[in-house]
């Protein structure tokens, strides 16, 4: 099972994703951290912080700090996972740019895992057109992303206001 959440910033969708994990695999459940904090970056060292607080004490934890790591550490566990995130994940991409090869692997590795995965990322597209460059390839890199997530996914949960509403299938 390959499950989405999405939703904007502050919408409590890791804390849904968290929740929905647990369900599913209660205290078998790796969490695939894709977050490096930046020693200069005080607010992000706290959401980070907030996010290793709620975590049971049986989870564990895997930090995704390069690209490739993400579908190693999914091929590594037979637990339920939980990553959180894909659009920071598309960050360790310095150029934003995901290879083809590397989509098709992680989709691959997603279909091809016995235990569910839960997957956390950010919907960027309701928000004003961005007015620079790097935002916009930013953007339509994990639009683009998304999209193929979400066709892969069993169920996509959209989460407004820490609501969850449930997206059809495709």
């Amino acid at each position: 099972m390959i499950v989405v959440v999405t939703g904007g910033t502050r919408s409590g969708k890791s804390r849904i994703a968290e929740a929905f994990a647990a369900d599913l695999g209660g205290d078998a459940v790796t969490y695939l951290a894709t977050a490096t904090p930046a020693a200069d970056d005080a607010d992000h060292q706290a959401r980070i912080a907030a996010h290793r607080v709620r975590r049971p004490a049986g989870w564990s934890t895997v930090e995704c700090r390069r690209p490739s790591e993400l579908a190693a550490g999914l091929r590594a566990t037979d637990r339920v996972a939980l990553v959180d995130s894909v659009g920071t994940w598309l960050t360790l991409h310095h150029d934003l740019e995901v290879a083809d090869d590397e989509v098709t692997e992680l989709l691959a590795t997603l279909r091809d895992r016995d235990a569910a995965t839960v997957l956390v990322t950010e919907e960027v597209g309701l928000a004003i057109h961005p007015p620079d460059a790097l935002s916009r390839r930013y953007v339509d890199a994990l639009g683009l992303l998304n999209q193929q997530l979400a066709e892969a996914a069993d169920r996509v949960l959209l989460v407004v206001a820490g609501r969850v509403l449930e997206l059809p299938p495709a």
